[in-house]
């Protein structure tokens, strides 16, 4: 039998290449534009693809490492906040699913959970959030709050031999905590509008949220009633054992960044390890394998074309690229969804053209293949995932004071 996955897509500025934007399909002067994150995403949205994350981060130079990006001038720099145009997003948009970044670290988790959870509202149950850990030191700069945290990684390349990256994950998952119960702190029928007895909810179905951690409390209910799906669809990149853990623990997507399928089988089988070992949920953690794109009608082009962007401004980059015919996409999607992956995210190396191509070539060939999921109609983004919708943990307890 055939493995069939979902396919998701990473929106990243003009592409995941740095020299996208000087391309000539580019629209490098739209990049602030909502228009231009409308049509990037109602391809993606037409084309049947599940969901699409929107990059963010804190600081201007993003999540590089260079010691000099903030400075460079042939790098694309500024960006949208990435909750406000999914928001922007949920009502132009009809299946897709919506999954901005959001750092753990700097904001309030009170302020995230309820940006989520009106997301959620906005897209009728399509809201989902990319958790990231951590932060640099020019995102602490701009905050002014904490001096503590990552300087860099390790020389190891291990997060568990530096004690601030391992903290950052504890913070994060208390964030994700904090977002799920806030997000079960409403029942679902809470809101009773009975204008006869002038009774807008029932109080007895609005629970407080008491969270007393290592890194911050929240004592109360949301501001937001209980959303579509019940909880946002939370996600995670992770690259080794305490990402996998924390996404184990936490998520209900892992990305991980295979460099060949008998690589996605051995992180497989790391990811399932750590879900024995800390996960609570019923439901199985799904793994997705990252694999940055550039899609064109021939092999000869592909190549062209990459190395025209590789002398402008080489890249760095933890997924495998796949510059090639698209074809050769569905291959290298094949012998990963054999490999046991759930699905897979591509990352555009430019856009829209690569998206556009993944659009209009990829996910057809796919279809045809037998690769993909059948799309059943499921209104939610959990449900077209095969998640169950959580009930609230909150149901059956005492109320709110």
């Amino acid at each position: 039998m055939t493995e069939k996955v979902h396919i998701a897509v990473a929106l990243e500025g003009a592409g995941w290449h740095p020299a996208a934007w000087r391309e000539d399909s580019a629209r490098p002067r739209e990049l602030t534009s909502p228009a231009y994150w409308r049509d990037l995403v109602r391809a993606a949205d037409d084309a049947g693809i599940v969901f699409v994350t929107l990059e963010d981060a804190l600081s201007l130079e993003g999540t590089s490492a260079e010691t000099d990006a903030a400075t460079r001038r042939d790098r694309v720099r500024g960006r949208l906040d990435a909750v406000l145009v999914a928001s922007f997003l949920a009502p132009l948009t009809r299946r897709i699913g919506l999954v901005p970044t959001v750092t753990t670290t700097h904001p309030e988790p009170f302020h995230l959970a309820t940006g989520l959870q009106t997301l959620d509202h906005a897209s009728r149950g399509r809201a989902g959030a990319r958790i990231v850990a951590g932060s640099s030191v020019s995102e602490r700069a701009n905050f002014g709050r904490r001096a503590d945290g990552p300087v860099g990684f390790p020389a190891s390349g291990r997060v568990e031999d530096d004690p601030a990256w391992e903290a950052a994950f504890r913070e994060a998952g208390e964030v994700v905590d904090a977002i799920r119960r806030l997000a079960d702190s409403w029942e679902d029928d809470a809101i009773i509008r009975d204008v006869e007895t002038g009774r807008f909810l029932d109080r007895e179905r609005i629970h407080n949220v008491d969270i007393e951690g290592e890194f911050f409390s929240i004592t109360g209910a949301s501001i937001v009633p209980r959303s579509p799906q019940g909880q946002p669809l939370i996600t995670a990149l992770a690259h080794q054992s305490v990402p996998y853990r924390f996404a184990a623990e936490h998520a209900d997507v892992v990305f991980v960044t295979p460099r060949d399928a008998a690589d996605a089988t051995a992180i497989i089988a790391e990811v399932s390890a750590a879900a024995d070992e800390v996960r609570q949920e019923p439901e199985p953690l799904r793994v997705f394998a990252d694999l940055l794109v550039l899609v064109e009608d021939t092999a000869a082009e592909a190549a062209e074309a990459w190395n025209r962007l590789e002398e402008r401004s080489p890249i760095a980059t933890d997924a495998r690229v796949v510059a090639d015919t698209a074809d050769e996409v569905v291959a290298e999607i094949r012998a990963l969804a054999e490999a046991g992956i759930d699905g897979i995210r591509l990352r555009p190396a430019r856009l829209p053209a690569d998206l556009l191509a993944v659009a209009g070539q990829v996910v057809p060939r796919l279809a045809a293949a037998g690769l993909l999921h059948e799309d059943e109609g499921a209104p939610t983004l959990r449900e077209r995932l095969g998640l169950p919708r959580p009930s609230s943990r909150y149901a059956a307890q005492e109320v709110f004071a």
